[in-house]
């Protein structure tokens, strides 16, 4: 007798151990813990610690509560210019409202990232199917990335989601059509680059032209110039040519100057006699010196 009512006394103790322990929530800062009763949500534990519930008529469900990342599948888009896309891409997200996660979602993160998959495509689709092949190329750093968050708005409520940040890791064309693609683009390049430099030529041919221009008016003032200042020496070597033949002393000591030039030049070189009749002017010099 005894001895079941130790072996009671046991299970006793066993069982309320285990109600104790089962009635015991441990909440991570890193979790939320939504506490059910048949089923249905009781209540949410948002804050890290130990908390309650009923043993055995209520269970926990765990929700992450860090931020998470969903890598989206590749999918084709089209642009304004009926240019198809391959867009690669990934978002982050978190949970902030739980207790709209387990309604709407069934507490399942697959349910979410489906979810989170068609509405984000749908964005990008509508973003970039309103850009132009190079708009979405051009803008591919950071513009084209706040446009999609900015279409979603807060679509995402609902389900108690938010959505942080979605980044683009590939946006290329496909690979049929990738090869025509970039020589188009290389022969707009190659057309840009002519005009830029034609309309360079006609700039350097105008620049030419007129600096010729102003090259020859400079030389046409510099010879007229000259040759004002060549007609005004000429007038003064006459004007003193003729001063000097107006004065009959200053005749004769040029005409004497003038004799030793011509002179001077017929005795350059070696072994040179000069013979003077006594009536040349150059011996005039001389007999003009011997006078008394």
């Amino acid at each position: 007798m005894k001895t079941m009512k130790k072996i009671l006394l046991a299970v006793i103790l066993l069982a309320a151990l285990a109600a104790g322990a089962s009635s015991i929530v441990i909440t991570n800062e890193n979790e939320y813990s939504l506490v059910r009763q048949f089923g249905k949500v009781d209540h949410v534990v948002d804050q890290a610690g130990v908390s309650f519930k009923i043993p055995f008529v209520q269970s926990v469900d765990k929700l992450p509560k860090e931020t998470l990342l969903y890598d989206l599948p590749s999918s084709d888009v089209i642009t304004s210019d009926k240019k198809t896309m391959i867009c690669d891409s990934y978002i982050l997200w978190h949970i902030t409202d739980p207790l709209k996660f387990a309604q709407t979602l069934n507490s399942s993160i697959t349910n979410a990232e489906n979810r989170l998959d068609t509405i984000v495509y749908n964005s990008t689709k509508n973003v970039i199917s309103s850009n132009t092949q190079d708009d979405v190329i051009s803008g591919r750093d950071g513009e084209l990335s706040a446009a999609i968050v900015e279409n979603i708005g807060d679509t995402l409520d609902q389900y108690g989601i938010e959505l942080l940040s979605f980044e683009t890791k590939q946006l290329d064309l496909p690979s049929d059509n990738k090869a025509a693609v970039y020589e188009r683009m290389i022969s707009e390049r190659d057309n840009i680059a002519a005009t830029y430099t034609a309309e360079g030529s006609s700039e350097a041919q105008i620049i030419r032209n007129t600096t010729d221009r102003e090259v020859s008016v400079m030389l046409s003032e510099a010879e007229k110039n000259a040759e004002i200042l060549i007609a005004e020496g000429e007038a003064e070597y006459m004007r003193i040519l003729s001063e000097a033949y107006s004065d009959v002393s200053k005749q004769d000591f040029y005409s004497f100057v003038r004799s030793l030039d011509a002179l001077k030049v017929s005795m350059e070189g070696g072994n040179k006699t000069v013979i003077l009749s006594p009536d040349s002017p150059i011996a005039q010099i001389f007999y003009g010196s011997a006078t008394p």
